[in-house]
């Protein structure tokens, strides 16, 4: 049997496939103390929400059946992306309608369709690229492209900050727009450091977007208004522009895969074109679950006064317990500013994060090496080898016992 290229692409090794096969498998296992993938922590008050609204629809028969019995429009649930019309429009004064809107099968599904939209083989020969202004990025980006060599990315500025905390800047002196790039890309917060660009560095990329006609694609996937999983203040802004996508997973509903993008209505058009021939249309139920949250903004109360501050503790309680268990050791971690990981960083470390990857799995404990995380970096770089991404969110009595854990193994492989 043989396969085409684009199935030997998907069906290789690849760092988004090793991580969701490492969650897979850890689910499945009591004893294994999984740090490594993207899952949001379980909060109480977030589930009461979202069960009481799955109550009401099962005690619906019309929304019941029109959910499970029904094909959506390739767009979306449209009830829903008036609802988030309504809010953006009203609560942010971003000048959107329902055609600025499309729902996507996950924002994964998102990033696969908007990358080789405006990346790839053009139909005038060119080639076009995916710019990553900041390296390290998210794992998930890298395989994306149905074609080869689709990302290019710079080196970030690193600022030493005090109590063995660093913060990634984008280096803009060493930054070009060439005729090959195709859009711009950024997360914020960034997955996999919880780095906030400021705003300063958000205006500057999108100044530049804009001058060149391209746009600025934006992970918001922890950002603002929702699941609001930042602990900086930061302004909610879109213009035409730049491309807004944004999720459902981080308010605890990873399961239900829907993703959202607020773009131009040419691109818009697009992505529901492709949601058509790709799937028909995306599935309901994530929309139907947080309908009610968005049209009545309780899912920004509940971003502000429940999310966010739960995320914070989780983050500051992970941080002291890392400090004491490295304590003499030679480790940094990146300043903590949102998204549910924290990025540590050994420099000089004597062997591979990979290496150091397999001999924390050896011990029931599960991270992500942190090479996998620079899509598109040209040069070689040996602080990308020296870094691992680690998930907060999960059971405190088990981060806390892996966290003691990666303690003995780094100081063992110090010395």
């Amino acid at each position: 049997m043989k396969f085409s290229q684009f199935s030997q692409k998907f069906s290789g090794d690849c760092g988004i496939l090793r991580l969701m096969d490492d969650l897979g498998q850890a689910a499945q296992q009591a004893d294994v103390i999984m740090l490594g993938g993207g899952n949001p922590a379980h909060i109480p008050q977030m589930q009461a929400a979202v069960r009481e609204r799955m109550e009401r629809i099962l005690d619906s028969e019309y929304d019941f059946e029109t959910l499970i019995s029904n094909y959506g429009p390739p767009g979306g649930d449209q009830a829903f992306v008036l609802a988030l019309v309504d809010l953006f429009r009203r609560d942010y004064g971003w000048d959107i309608g329902p055609e600025n809107i499309v729902l996507t099968n996950g924002s994964q599904t998102a990033f696969f369709l908007l990358f080789n939209m405006f990346a790839g083989a053009f139909p005038d020969g060119s080639h076009k690229r995916i710019l990553l202004p900041l390296a390290p990025e998210y794992i998930g980006y890298e395989d994306a492209g149905i074609s080869d060599n689709l990302f290019v990315a710079n080196q970030p500025h690193i600022d030493y900050l005090d109590q063995n905390l660093f913060k990634y800047r984008v280096d803009f002196d060493a930054l070009t727009i060439t005729e090959d790039i195709g859009a711009i890309c950024v997360s914020r917060p960034t997955n996999p450091t919880g780095n906030v660009l400021t705003e300063d560095e958000i205006a500057t990329l999108s100044r530049l977007a804009d001058q060149h006609d391209i746009p600025l694609i934006v992970d918001n996937a922890y950002g603002m208004p929702f699941p609001g999983i930042i602990f900086t203040e930061t302004i909610a802004a879109w213009e035409p522009h730049i491309v807004m996508c944004m999720s459902l997973s981080k308010l605890g509903i990873p399961g239900a895969r829907t993703g959202i993008v607020v773009a131009d209505a040419q691109i818009i058009r697009a992505i529901t074109g492709m949601n058509a021939v790709i799937s028909l249309a995306p599935g309901s139920f994530g929309a139907a679950l947080a309908h009610d949250l968005v049209r009545t903004r309780e899912i920004v109360r509940l971003s502000r006064e429940v999310i966010r501050p739960y995320y914070q503790h989780k983050s500051q309680q992970a941080i002291t317990w890392l400090r004491e268990e490295l304590a003499g050791t030679n480790f940094h971690i990146h300043k903590p500013e949102g998204a549910i990981f924290l990025w540590l960083w050994f420099p000089g470390l004597p062997v591979t994060c990979q290496e150091l990857y397999e001999r924390l799995k050896a011990r029931g404990v599960v991270v992500v090496p942190g090479h996998y995380f620079f899509p598109g970096l040209q040069s070689e770089w040996q602080h990308k080898y020296e870094c691992f991404r680690l998930n907060y969110a999960g059971d405190a009595a088990k981060v806390h016992a892996g966290i003691k854990i990666i303690g003995e193994e780094v100081r063992q492989l110090q010395g």
